[in-house]
This record gives structure tokens, C-alpha cells and sequence, in this order.
């Protein structure tokens, strides 16, 4: 193992271990440099690349620290799930039991981070100049309400759900129900659902997220 691998693993390690927890002061640049034998800007990417990935925050002038959002990015990080055998019936019934009953943990935890995130996955899905590329980002976005809620479990379980989206079969009926009207449908109904989680109203955002599956449902497979 090189001193790069070296140097995330023995991070990633203290995080899962629960010895650095939310909050907790990692140690400089330079300490790092020197334990692990490498240069600063190399320790920077590393740290840079863990920043991305929501396990740290930086604060300039002051250092380095565990995210409060360390247990959802480490659960994210994990290997994922066999997938199921799980017809898109099955899924969508699951997902209406679910998504609408997590809008209150969404709303009482989410951050500005959270909603910036969200934000984000609406401009990418509408940018997307391919179905593919819409539906990553659409599953982006429903991801992120759920990564929103705070839960490590609750963030396992999403990523079950799409993986589940990531098969085959449910591909083939995305693709056979996709049109351009119905794109625009689901853009607008994502950006009211997001809206509606920013101004903090429960009632509403989970009749818009209860509303936009049933659309999908129907669109996808006629009931």
C-alpha cells in the first residue's frame, strides 16, 4: 500500500471507528506530511477529495474537523448492496410507502448544504441533454431529500433503491415513458417539491412528493 492509500485509509479508519467523531479537529497539513512521507499538496488533494465526499469541513484559519454529516457519507462510501430482484411495481409501491413519510425528518434536519445539494440536482437534471443523464440526476435528487433526513440508515436504504433503478428492466420502461412533456412535468414538479422543503411546509411537501410518484407510477406502468 502506497503512503497515499496509507494516509485515507488510516483516516477513513479513525472515522469508522468513531474516534474522530462530528466535530472532531483532524490533524494539519503538515502533521500529516510528516507522518505519512508526503507533500503537503499531496495531503491537500487527499484532504480535498474527502471534503467532496462530505466526510470533513474546512474552516480557513482555523483547520480541519469531522462533518456532522460523517455516519450518511460514510454509509454512501460502503460497497453497495446485491441488487434485488424487484420488479419497478415493487419499487414504486415501496417508494410512496417511504419518501412522502421521510419529508418531516427531511425538513427538521436539513441544512443549507442539504438544499444547496438539491438545488444542484435540479439544474443538473435540466441540463441533461440525455434521458440517462436526467434520470441520474433525478435519482440524485430524491437521494439527497433522503441524505437531508440525517440518518445513516435511511441513506443505506436509498441506496438500495437505486440500485435497484440502476437495472435493467426498470431502464426499458424510463426509456418507452419518456417524453419531453413529461420531462418538463417532472422538473417542475421536483423544483416545487425542493421549494416546499425550504419553507419548511410538511403538509405540502409530502402531497407534491406523493403526487410526483404517483405521476411517475402512472406514466411508467398505467396505474
Amino acid at each position: 500500500m502506497d503512503a497515499v492509500s496509507r494516509l485515507r485509509e488510516a483516516i477513513l479508519d479513525q472515522l469508522r471507528s468513531r474516534q474522530w467523531r462530528a466535530g472532531h479537529r483532524l490533524p494539519t497539513e503538515r502533521a500529516f506530511s510528516e507522518q505519512f512521507g508526503l507533500s503537503r499538496s499531496t495531503v491537500r488533494r487527499v484532504l480535498t477529495d474527502f471534503k467532496r465526499k462530505r466526510l470533513i469541513t474546512q474552516t480557513v484559519g482555523s483547520g480541519t474537523y469531522v462533518s456532522e454529516q460523517v455516519h450518511e457519507a460514510l454509509s454512501a462510501l460502503s460497497p453497495p448492496p446485491p441488487a434485488l430482484a424487484v420488479s419497478p411495481a415493487e419499487l414504486m409501491n415501496a417508494r410512496l410507502l417511504l419518501e412522502p413519510a421521510l419529508i418531516d425528518a427531511a425538513i427538521g434536519n436539513a441544512t443549507a448544504a442539504d438544499f444547496q445539494r438539491m438545488d444542484e440536482c435540479n439544474a443538473q437534471a435540466e441540463a441533461a441533454t440525455t434521458l440517462e443523464d436526467f434520470e441520474h440526476w433525478d435519482a440524485a435528487l430524491h437521494e439527497a431529500i433522503a441524505l437531508a433526513a440525517h440518518n445513516g440508515f435511511v441513506m443505506a436504504v436509498f441506496r438500495l433503491i437505486n440500485e435497484v433503478r440502476s437495472q435493467a428492466e426498470w431502464g426499458v420502461l424510463k426509456r418507452r415513458s419518456a417524453t419531453p412533456e413529461r420531462r418538463r412535468e417532472y422538473q417542475e414538479e421536483h423544483r416545487a417539491l425542493v421549494q416546499a422543503l425550504k419553507e419548511r411546509d410538511a403538509e405540502r411537501a409530502r402531497a407534491l412528493c406523493r403526487a410526483h410518484l404517483i405521476h411517475v407510477r402512472t406514466n411508467m406502468l398505467g396505474s
